[in-house]
């Protein structure tokens, strides 16, 4: 089968979103599917020879954080182009509901069409006041996939209609071989954090709070901190008796990344909220970590509501410096949420994530559906690209 993945957000910026697209078009690929993606990309150079730029992307405030999105006429002949020529059998198209390609991608086409949502955001007032025309879009859709129940619910309480449920694979097999640093994680004990530092939802300030509660009775704990993000800002927020004993590591090739999870006692994830799943834990019960996590809903169900991990309060720093000691002092439940979480995730692997996106293909395009084609209406009227 033939399969066209559109990406909503720039390819060289890295992303859960990005990510999962550029997983599963391995996985496809490797059980024998061909595959392209489309995706904006300010440079072509260095991209895998499946990916294809549609040019540029301008950041824009979106759910929380800032994506960085393709729009407008010149992305829309990309976008016809890019279908026209690509002869597939099905197109698979990521989070409609952001200004960006996949909803061009949706005005452009017909024939088989699946989409997956993403985003977890019951209070959305950008897609309660952009419903009408997103709706214009969506009923080209013949197969709705949400990667949680709260992408789903998002997606019912704005738009109606419903979805299968397939989560956000993990490429288990990456982890869970995975060694830690030289020297990681010691003696004294050592958390960590993976994510954006400059992004408020990801938490990191509750986890910087729960530091400077924890080190001064802790002389020989470290946090070790892994991501884009400027680290003098952080720093500030840190006592400065304190500050010797935080690293922080910048953005981190995907090996170094996965050798991070195993170079920490305790892996935290204090995220404030608008996670539709938690890839960032996904990824740290496949390499073994002991995670601990804020219980909001999305991490409650991939945690198994604490039997995978443990969860604390939202926002609390006392609370996640009372769980994070807890934690420390005991190797023995290290241990087992250890072996319960790389248990648990195996749910997640992505051969198994793959094969039921490919059950919704197959499902979408019976033979002789005669693919997807350019539409000659392309739905709302944009400007011809000069």
């Amino acid at each position: 089968m033939r399969v066209g993945l559109v990406c909503p957000y720039a390819w060289d910026v890295p992303g859960g979103v990005q990510q999962h697209i550029g997983d599963l078009a391995e996985e496809l690929l490797a059980a024998g599917h061909e595959v392209s993606v489309l995706a904006p990309c300010a440079s072509e150079e260095g991209l895998p020879p499946h990916v294809v730029s549609a040019g540029g992307a301008v950041a824009v405030p979106y759910n929380g954080s800032v994506a960085r999105l393709s729009f407008g006429p010149r992305a829309a002949s990309r976008v016809r182009r890019w279908i026209r020529t690509g002869g597939f059998d099905v197109l698979h198209v990521h989070e409609p509901i952001a200004p960006s390609l996949a909803i061009l991608a949706c005005w452009a086409a017909e024939g088989p069409i699946a989409a997956t949502f993403h985003t977890a955001n019951t209070r959305s007032r950008a897609m309660a006041v952009s419903a009408g025309l997103l709706r214009t879009a969506l009923e080209k859709v013949n197969g709705r996939i949400a990667v949680s129940e709260a992408a789903r619910a998002t997606l019912v309480g704005h738009l109606g209609g419903d979805a299968v449920l397939i989560p956000n694979g993990v490429a288990v097999r990456r982890y869970e071989n995975s060694e830690p640093w030289p020297g990681w994680p010691g003696d004294g004990g050592v958390l960590g954090f993976l994510g954006r530092m400059d992004e408020p939802r990801k938490g990191l300030g509750v986890l910087l709070d729960a530091f400077n509660l924890l080190g001064r009775s802790r002389p020989g704990l470290r946090l070790l901190l892994a991501g884009p993000g400027e680290p003098a800002g952080v720093l500030a927020r840190v006592d400065p008796d304190l500050r010797g004993r935080v690293l922080t590591t910048g953005r981190l090739s995907e090996a170094d990344k996965v050798r991070a999870y195993r170079s920490v006692d305790v892996f935290c994830a204090p995220n404030l909220g608008g996670e539709s799943f938690g890839m960032v834990l996904t990824e740290a019960m496949a390499a073994g970590a002991a995670v601990l996590a804020s219980d909001i809903p999305a991490f409650q169900q991939v945690l198994g509501w604490g039997s995978a991990g443990a969860l604390f309060r939202t926002g609390d720093p006392a609370a996640l410096a009372h769980a994070a000691a807890e934690l420390l002092d005991a190797p023995g439940r290290r241990e087992a949420l250890s072996r319960a979480a790389r248990l648990a995730v195996g749910r997640y692997d992505w051969r198994l994530v793959a094969a039921d996106v490919a059950d919704v293909y197959e499902t979408i395009s019976p033979a002789g559906s005669g693919g997807v084609r350019v539409r000659a209406d392309t739905g709302p009227r944009l400007p011809r690209a000069s």
